[in-house]
């Protein structure tokens, strides 16, 4: 005899979505400069499960980073002014683009340049591998000289995107600074310089103070700001680009919890990446993967592209 109630069968919510040609699997990304090179992650974290995986940014020539210190906490946030230490592109490819390459995972290859022309020669490198699917424009550090200059202007902004999409069939997206009087203006000038996708936010720019010694706490004196601090700006600047463009929008900024991510989605972010949280927990994007499939699932969704952009503003 069958029961005379049936339990109610739930709808398994679609969690994927695209930049430009890239298909990710779900929106939850790892941010570039926290997470490594995902090798170091590998026993605590099933990297195949993440939607996205951004290495360290990468430049030319190998940097050793600023004077300490590098990093300070601050209230609701951490101050870094880690400079790009990295062993430059030429090591990249030999030494971590062979792993990386097979992690099982979608991998945005990060890179930042001093130069139009460092810019350029990157995105051609990498495009010699022949299986670089996404490529990240780092044109918004704010703790190296020279390279914030490129996502300030909205010219240069323009110029950097254009010239990297001509060497190169991978996806691009240009990672923006907060730094700046209209982050709309700069995503719209990377748009037209031909970007898949856009990234909001980098870090804000801040500074620590020791007052007993009455010296700056970093050895670069100003670095970026992370964390829950900056959430709120980084959804203002997440809700006017996705009203300037017509690409899809990366939330990044302070994202921890589930409502958080939920939050940058229904604001329009297509998708998030997490930063400062990996340090303190470096399982939170798969768990929050998980959370947003239950999550999407209790709301009746078929697809997160219903939640997408869905902010219902007076």
């Amino acid at each position: 005899m069958t029961s005379a109630s049936t339990s109610h069968q739930a709808v398994e919510c679609d969690l994927s979505v695209k930049l430009g040609q890239l298909q990710l699997r779900n929106p939850i990304l790892v941010a570039s400069g926290t997470f490594g090179y995902a090798k170091e992650m590998e026993r605590a974290v099933d990297l195949t499960k993440i939607g996205g995986i951004l290495p360290k940014t990468i430049t030319r020539d190998p940097r050793p980073g600023n004077s300490p210190w590098r990093t300070v906490e601050t209230s609701s946030g951490l101050l870094n002014a880690i400079g790009l230490d990295n062993d430059g592109i030429d090591y990249f490819m030999q030494k971590h683009w062979p792993y990386l390459s097979q992690v099982g995972a979608p991998v945005i290859v990060s890179i930042a340049g001093k130069t139009l022309k460092d810019f350029y020669e990157l995105a051609e490198k990498l495009e010699s591998l022949g299986n670089v699917s996404a490529i990240e424009l780092n044109v918004s550090c704010p703790n190296v000289s020279g390279g914030v200059d490129f996502g300030t202007d909205p010219a240069l902004c323009e110029e950097v995107v254009a010239g990297c999409r001509k060497v190169t069939r991978a996806t691009l997206l240009a990672k923006l600074t907060p730094n700046v009087s209209s982050i709309a203006t700069i995503a719209k000038a990377a748009e037209q310089g031909g970007a898949d996708a856009v990234c909001c936010i980098n870090t804000v720019l801040g500074m620590a103070v020791d007052w007993r010694k009455r010296k700056p706490i970093l050895g670069n004196v100003v670095g970026g700001l992370s964390g829950p601090a900056i959430k709120p700006i980084a959804l203002r600047c997440v809700h006017q680009v996705r009203r300037a463009v017509s690409i899809p929008v990366i939330g990044i900024g302070g994202i921890a919890t589930i409502d958080d991510v939920m939050e940058f989605l229904v604001t329009g972010a297509t998708a998030v990446q997490i930063g400062t949280a990996n340090y303190y927990d470096p399982t939170i994007s798969v768990k929050l993967i998980e959370q947003l499939r239950v999550v999407c699932g209790e709301m009746g969704l078929k697809s997160i592209a219903e939640l997408i952009g869905s902010l219902k503003l007076p």
